[in-house]
């Protein structure tokens, strides 16, 4: 086997293969029910298929233009109106992307400089910080507590300061399945307020929110979106994770930005999708639905491990619970989870791998992205422990 001839320095040396493949491997090496990564494990409907094929059998297989396919772009558009009552221009403040974690880290690399001070809060979604890292800029971490993992402003705005070049959101938020209120909003329009911050928005699980609640989207918050990206996801609200196309809605002038780095890491996603994909919103009631959908599910997995030790955290939005796990254990969350996965046969992800110090609260995170058969079978062997 050839070896490289001298050492590289990583410019990511703390990083290694992320949890959701740690756990998702170890899963499949046990033949464990997968509740770890977050993924349904149930098809979209047969018409967007047959729209993908239709569009591929047009002939519409080659490159899409840079910003994404006119008809997808006015799909977009036409769904923030309806949903958040802000008009994008179609040509110049929302591109397609290879994903919603490309746009993540493509709306980084196009704002951070080397020294700039980036906001995240913890636990925080595992790109968010090596995308910072790799920009040359530095995490400034902001701690959501447990059990109710809600925003500490006061601390956020003592944590601004002239090195602050962006904060990242998430709403509905991964891990910890809280939702932010259209108050924190106003909070952090207040802290950002007469400054240059820009405000990374990601809202990927912005139709799964519970109980009757809504989304408080940047979109919908005028003072937020004029500085704000605002990310989602097509794979989130289409059960195609696999697909990985996105959008981010933008101010033109962050927009011009984000696009000179979007075509050199992309440069665009995939063309007979992305039509597809514009054919599948003309009926809203598909994303529209995705609430009752998941709480459906959120609430059969709630009940069937009523019996369980386990301690059932809120769970207001996202697909995913968290749990504690005191009454049956002291061990770590991350040695908890391989025991489950190899002895009980149901895959978690320990909550503490979205820490930088891996701060461990005895949480776990469970997906219920499932159809109600896996999730029968996993809850009959957790009630067990």
């Amino acid at each position: 086997m050839p070896t490289f001839p001298a050492p590289i320095e990583s410019r990511l040396p703390g990083v290694g293969t992320t949890i959701f493949t740690v756990m998702s491997r170890l899963a499949q090496e046990c033949g464990a029910i997968n509740l770890s990564q977050g993924f349904p494990d149930f098809n979209a409907e047969d018409v967007l298929f047959e729209r993908v094929a239709h569009w591929m059998r047009a002939g519409h297989n080659q490159y899409a233009p840079m910003a994404g396919c006119l008809p997808l772009r006015e799909a977009i558009v036409r769904k923030v109106a309806t949903l958040y009552g802000t008009a994008y221009e179609v040509e110049s403040e929302v591109t397609v992307t290879a994903g919603a974690t490309q746009a993540l880290f493509t709306a980084v690399t196009a704002c951070v400089r080397p020294g700039d001070e980036v906001i995240v809060f913890e636990p925080v979604y595992d790109s968010y910080v090596p995308a910072i890292e790799l920009a040359g800029g530095r995490a400034v971490r902001m701690r959501l507590a447990a059990p109710d993992y809600r925003p500490d402003w006061d601390a956020v705005a003592a944590a601004v300061g002239p090195r602050t070049r962006m904060i990242m959101i998430n709403s509905p938020h991964n891990p910890t399945a809280t939702v932010w209120s259209a108050t924190d909003l106003d909070r952090l329009a207040a802290i950002t307020r007469g400054t240059g911050i820009v405000v990374v928005a990601d809202e990927v699980y912005e139709h799964i929110v519970f109980d009757g609640a809504g989304h408080a989207s940047c979109a919908a918050h005028a003072e937020l979106a004029a500085r704000s990206f605002v990310v989602s996801s097509f794979g989130k609200t289409y059960h195609i994770t696999g697909w990985k196309v996105g959008y981010v809605v933008a101010p033109r002038e962050l927009m011009a930005e984000f696009r000179k780095v979007h075509q050199f890491n992309v440069f665009t996603a995939n063309t007979p999708v992305q039509l597809a994909l514009a054919d599948y919103m003309a009926d809203g009631s598909r994303h529209l639905a995705l609430a009752a959908f998941y709480q459906a599910k959120r609430d059969f997995f709630r009940d069937a491990l009523a019996g369980s030790r386990f301690e059932l955290l809120p769970s207001r939005g996202t697909y995913f619970q968290l749990a504690r796990y005191g009454a049956i254990s002291d061990e770590s969350d991350a040695a908890f989870c391989s025991r489950l996965t190899r002895d009980v046969g149901v895959a978690a992800i320990p909550v503490s791998a979205f820490f930088a110090d891996g701060r461990d609260e005895r949480v776990i995170r469970f997906c219920f992205a499932k159809n109600e058969a896996t999730l029968a079978a996993a809850c009959e062997r957790l009630v067990r422990v």
